[in-house]
């Protein structure tokens, strides 16, 4: 299908041509730098439209009427002058409910719409997150993530002053729904689901703990929708020379331990690395438990049960990736075997507490 997205260049537009893409549709892109010509044409072209562009920083108030309501009337026209009954999704904002000359433009542009007696779908968004945002700009989310990943400071004037907020990648999923013929009422206001609410202290304690998180090693909080969107979004807003981090390698003659990622409910996730001929462990848990599995070299790991004389032997390499469970109550270690390093990653059921490890010497094999 051929779409037409007017602001395609746009945060939004930016987003939702990706997703057209990948949906194999063919877009139209609609933007400043485009002439009315290539408007009137790609009118012609399209089976949809997707109207998006807009003014929310203005130089004058004017500017938001011109760039909001007059040129949604001025497309409008052209529409009806093109004969085509083209279908169109227009992205309106929460501020139209609000008297200021934004919301006012805004309230206007769904007047047209509602009057042109074209299929209409226009969706009051409310404050929208994702990637590519642009920070300093309009969005709060977007200089928070954008600052505090680039070690700038950022002023909260209210923590607790609560915000709604859509996230970009919801708004793209709906729209294509639409386009792709779901049913929704095009004779009224209609909202992307789910909305999200935060404070903007609350907001600021996740991103501080995001950036945090390469140094403690703490899992980033995405128990809830929103976090995990948030934390995709501050990814985002990284430096391209600070995507990596080093963990801190324990090294010794023997080869190396580092923790990965932990979490006060998931445990935490290790990498070992062993020399040749290097046996690691003899020792056994109470309570702990944990998994290994061995991703490069061979490597043998021993079991025997407390109070027994039984050991039990499990070979394994990165030829062919085997998870070995460690029971509690069973004394156990890990050998090197192969030729080269081995590299095998450990998962504990919790995270390692100094004040109490759980770890109780005793040799495997007597």
């Amino acid at each position: 299908m051929n779409i037409l997205v007017t602001g395609a260049k746009g945060f939004i537009g930016l987003n939702i041509c990706l997703w057209l893409k990948n949906a194999n549709h063919n877009v139209l892109k609609y933007d400043v730098d485009s002439s009315e010509e290539d408007l009137i044409s790609y009118i012609k072209q399209s089976e949809f439209i997707v109207h998006l562009a807009g003014i929310n920083r203005p130089l004058t108030n004017e500017e938001f009427f011109n760039g909001n309501s007059n040129f949604t009337k001025k497309l409008v026209d052209l529409v009806s002058a093109s004969g085509k009954k083209i279908p169109i999704i227009f992205s309106s904002s929460i501020q139209a409910e609000l008297d200021n000359d934004y919301g006012k433009s805004k309230r206007m542009a769904e007047d047209f719409l509602f009057a042109s007696k074209l299929k209409v779908f226009v969706y009051r968004l409310a404050n929208v997150f994702g990637k590519w945002s642009r920070p300093n700009y309009n969005s709060t989310l977007a200089t928070f993530c954008y600052n505090i990943a680039n070690d700038l400071p950022i002023e909260i004037r209210d923590r607790n002053c609560a915000v709604h907020y859509n996230y970009i990648d919801d708004i793209c999923r709906e729209f294509i729904d639409v386009i792709n013929g779901a049913k929704r009422e095009n004779d009224k206001i209609l909202s992307v689901n789910p909305i999200h609410d935060c404070s903007l202290g609350h907001l600021a304690d996740l991103l501080y703990s995001f950036k945090e998180s390469r140094t403690s090693l703490i899992a980033p909080s995405t128990k809830y929708e929103f976090e995990k969107k948030l934390y995709a979004t501050y990814l985002s807003y990284l430096p391209e020379d600070q995507f990596s981090y080093y963990l801190d390698m324990h090294i010794d003659n023997r080869g190396s331990f580092s923790e990965l990622i932990k979490s006060p409910n998931h445990g935490q996730v290790s990498v070992n690395i062993a020399h040749p001929g290097i046996v690691k462990g003899n020792h056994y848990h109470q309570s702990k438990n944990e998994k290994f599995i061995t991703v490069s070299g061979t490597c043998s790991i021993k079991f025997r049960k407390i109070g027994t004389d039984k050991v039990i032997e499990y070979i394994v390499s990165g030829e062919k990736l085997e998870v070995v469970d460690i029971p509690t109550g069973y004394a156990h270690s890990i050998t090197n075997i192969g030729q080269s390093d081995s590299v095998t990653i450990m998962w504990a059921n919790e995270k390692f507490d100094s004040n109490n490890p759980d770890t109780f010497f005793e040799e495997v094999a007597k």
